[in-house]
């Protein structure tokens, strides 16, 4: 049986996934971390003064038999805030990517398809064999 699950685990990439899974939430943590500690205090500043994440379009106010109220509305300053997290956040985790991803450098050359012979990217016909690429 732990033959069997071993044999499961390098099959199907189930490893590899777990992985993954954790390491993406630990780099979770970092761009909260970040945008929390770093970002948010900056943009506090620039933005309006009060909570404004709280402001909401109220469409109706009803009072039940127990004096207890209840608010129907649109809380369009939660979505607001909700947006500006995704687009930090969704920033972040870009900037982190292509830091830690390395660029792909193109080849200099490529094969001829009629002899196999090195030739630069920009040749329209090979120096070996003569054939027009």
């Amino acid at each position: 049986m732990i033959k069997q699950f071993k044999e499961f685990l390098t099959q199907t990439n189930a490893l590899a996934l777990a992985v993954g899974v954790i390491i993406g939430a630990a780099t979770s943590k970092l761009v909260t971390g970040v945008v929390t500690d770093l970002l948010m205090p900056v943009i506090t500043l620039i933005l309006p003064a009060g909570d404004w994440r709280e402001a909401q379009f109220v469409m109706k106010r009803a009072t039940d038999a127990a004096g207890k109220e209840t608010i129907t509305a649109i809380k369009y300053g939660d979505l607001a805030g909700m947006a500006l997290d995704f687009v930090i956040i969704s920033y972040i985790v870009f900037l982190i990517t292509r830091t830690l991803i390395p660029k792909k450098i193109e080849p200099a050359t490529k094969e001829c398809p009629e002899c196999l012979e090195k030739i630069p990217v920009a040749a329209r016909k090979c120096k070996h064999c003569g054939s027009v690429v």
